[in-house]
Formats: structure tokens, sequence, C-alpha cells
């Protein structure tokens, strides 16, 4: 390890302890870029990783809110802006309670290399509240939101800071929080949120965006070993909007989602998720009840196994997780590794430790794939929704979709390219880490040294 590196690694752990997720994601990152700082003195004599690390802007507020008995109740608010050098801030809110520093800084931080991996204009940020939509009424989440924006509405707009959705936060809240930025500044400005309505200015495809581009990305692996989607078998993690776009996409190229897993077990279907009937039932299912996916293995009688994960399943070829970070640890890599699956494709935001990341690239028999790289394409189709907005256009499924498709080409060749580069091989994990890094770092210098 570099010297400069394990100091600016080092000065994080110390600094900032008690933030896990934010010191994991540093540490996996920085571990990648040595061969572009032993390349580039000029960053050491300027500290760039040591400025790259702190956020430009984070900044918290109280969101006060009243429920439908008249009590009322207090939430914490974040948004972290954490680097702009390459376009405005862009991320995404998260409402859950599990919200906090440590969650808001490491997903900035991972948005500033996934975003710049799109090749789009768009910095990176993060942001949300430890408020928990679930089991609350409409007027209850509507006068959240409405109290969220109207703390944050000042420090956002279309060149500042765009936000978008995330977990807990879909096309309903998104709505109430750009209704409410609208009432209080009065205009209707281009592409200040992303994810909204196709009423409000939104864009088609974009809630299957973020699983439609995972599944792209996948294709081109694939192809550099020669291979095919084609009656692959796969395992994904979750049944939301990416896990969701995951099922869809695949079967319409000939694979099948096999595996799915909720808060309260998981269900295997050796036929596929990958009907019409099957995908409309888990929208229902999810709409009704988030935390249970049970009632999909009752309703087309396929097996469902209670209160455990499937990795490590031995009809799979492919393991895609896509639900909630660090979801897979050393025990399920060790079981994942011994399954025989090739190809271990990340698409939930860091769903896994770094030791067991680590294990997991060095099986010689698997191909390893990360998230920021793998999961850009959600992103990616925002950033298209703010051009769309901006020129007053409406593009069609297909033309977004195209879009989508060729972003995540790039995307790979990108990754690919920079490890190959760097003599790495075919490291997707340090390729994307490499990519995204060099793309932020020369922007900062160019910009000044401080």
């Amino acid at each position: 390890m570099n010297s400069y590196v394990q100091s600016v690694i080092d000065k994080v752990k110390e600094k900032h302890g008690t933030e896990p997720e934010f010191v994991q994601t540093v540490e996996e990152v920085f571990s990648s870029i040595v061969p572009v700082i032993e390349k580039h003195p000029e960053y050491v004599k300027y500290d760039l990783l040591n400025r790259m690390v702190e956020p430009e802007r984070m900044f918290t507020f109280h969101i006060v809110w009243m429920d439908d008995e008249g009590n009322y109740h207090t939430n914490i608010g974040y948004r972290c802006q954490f680097n702009g050098a390459i376009g405005p801030y862009k991320g995404g809110l998260r409402f859950q309670k599990n919200v906090n520093p440590s969650i808001i800084k490491f997903l900035g931080f991972e948005q500033t290399f996934k975003n710049a991996l799109t090749g789009l204009p768009i910095g990176g940020a993060k942001g949300g509240s430890d408020f928990d939509p679930a089991g609350k009424s409409d007027a209850e989440i509507l006068r959240f939101c409405q109290s969220f924006m109207t703390a944050l509405y000042r420090y956002i707009g279309p060149d500042i800071d765009v936000p978008a959705g995330d977990m807990g936060v879909g096309g309903r809240e998104i709505g109430y929080l750009f209704g409410q930025y609208r009432r209080l500044t009065g205009a209707w400005k281009n592409g200040v949120m992303t994810g909204k309505g196709l009423a409000s200015g939104g864009s088609l495809i974009r809630p299957e965006a973020t699983g439609y581009g995972a599944v792209y990305y996948l294709c081109e692996v694939l192809k550099h070993e020669n291979d095919s989607i084609e009656g692959k078998r796969i395992a994904v993690s979750g049944y939301g909007n990416v896990a969701w776009g995951i099922m869809k996409k695949a079967a319409e190229l000939g694979a099948k989602v096999t595996y799915m897993a909720g808060p309260d077990g998981y269900v295997h279907d050796p036929d596929g998720i990958n009907t019409e009937e099957k995908l409309n039932f888990i929208l229902e299912m999810r709409a009704k009840d988030s935390m249970h996916c049970k009632p999909y293995a009752e309703k087309f009688c396929c097996e469902f196994v209670e209160g455990t994960k499937h990795w490590g399943a031995k009809d799979v070829d492919i393991v895609m997780p896509a639900a909630l970070q660090n979801d897979v640890t050393m025990e399920w890599a060790e079981k994942i590794a011994a399954s025989g699956a090739k190809y271990y494709i990340e698409v939930a935001n860091m769903p896994t430790t770094n030791d067991a990341l680590n294990y997991l690239r060095s099986q010689k028999h698997m191909i390893v794939a990360p998230s920021k790289a793998v999961n850009a394409g959600g992103v990616g189709v925002s950033a298209l929704e703010m051009s769309q907005n901006s020129e007053r256009l409406v593009w069609t499924a297909e033309e977004v979709d195209q879009h989508l498709r060729k972003m995540m080409i790039e995307i790979h060749k990108a990754s690919a390219e920079a490890a190959a580069e760097y003599g790495l091989g075919y490291d997707l994990v340090a390729g994307a880490n490499l990519a995204g890094f060099k793309k932020v770092a020369e922007a900062m210098m160019e910009q000044g040294p401080f």
C-alpha cells in the first residue's frame, strides 16, 4: 500500500471511527487507486485524497410534522453535498429509521464516483431522514415531505443540487417534495428533482432503470467471457424497483430470476419470475406489504424458506444482491463461492462487506462486478430526466432505454480499460474505482489545488 494512501485511510479510521459504513467505503475505493497516486505525485503534493474524503458541505436539520391524531413528531434530516467537481450535486433521498450520518456520508462518497462513471456532468450527494414511511398514512407522509422540503429548498436547484428518490422515497414522496418546492419558490424549475411522475416531467422507465442497467452491464460481462445471458438462472435479494427491473429485463433477454428474498425469508421459483402475471403480482404484493415475500410462494405454489437468505444456492449461475448494504458477509461469501456460481454482480449500494468482497475477488472461478458501476443506470436515467426537463422534451421509453444501454456499455468499457491500463487484468472492482477516481481527481486539480 502506498504510504500516502495508507495515511489517509488511517486518518479516516481515526477521525470517523463511529461511522463504519463511511470508513469501509473509503478503504474499498482508495485501496484500488494506488497506481494512479504513484503516477501522479502532484496529487500527494496538493493532498488530494484528504480533500476528497471530506464533504464539500454537509448539514442536518430538524423536521417537525403532525400525525393524524394531532400529535407532533421531530425527525432529523440530512443532506451531504459531497463533491461537485464535475457538475451539480446529484443523489437520492432515503427515508428509513436507520439513516444516520455514516450511511449518508458513505452513500454520498460512493455516489461521487458512480456519477463520474456515467460520463454525465453530475457531482455526488446523498440525503434523507430517520423518518420511517412504513405504517404512515398518505396524509402523514405528505405533511412530513412538506416539512422536509421547507427545510431543504434553499440549498438545492438545477445548477446546485438535484435530489432524487432512494429507499423509502418513491414517486409519491418525490411528488409531494416537488410540489412543496414549487409552492415555496413560485417556479417550475427544470430538473430540480428527478424521479418525478410523468405528468410532472418525469422520465419513462425511471423505476426500472437501475435494474435494467444492471442487466445491461451483466450482458457486457458475459460477452467478455464469451458467454450469453440466455438461459441463465439468477438469484437476487429484494423485490423493490431494482430487483423488479432485473426480473423484467432478464426475462426479456431470455434469462430468469429463480430466487428472491425479503425480510421474512426467501422464495425459490425454479420456473422463474418471468411472466407478466408474476411480475404484476410482485408490484401488488409490495404495495400491500413490503416486509413479506411469502405471499408470492403461496400464490404460485413454490418454495418459501423462512428467516434466512438464499446465498449459496447450488442451482444458480449469477448472484445479484440488490437490497441492503452489508447483506453478504464472509459467511455468505464462502457459501456463494462454494456454490459454483461464476458471476457475482453487486447491484445495491455496498451490499458486500470488504472482507467478503475481497474473498470473492480472490476466487479464480468467479467474476465480480461492483455496485458503483452496475447500479449507475439509475442515476444515469435521472440525469437524462434533467436533460429532458431542460430541453422541454419527453423521450419515448425506447429512446431512454437505448441511452441507458449505451451508458452501461461505456461504463463497463471504462472499468475494464482502466484495470488493463494499470496491469490489473479484468478486475472490474479496481477498474471502476480507478475510472471514477481519475475523472473526479482531474476535475478537482483543474479547478485549483485548494
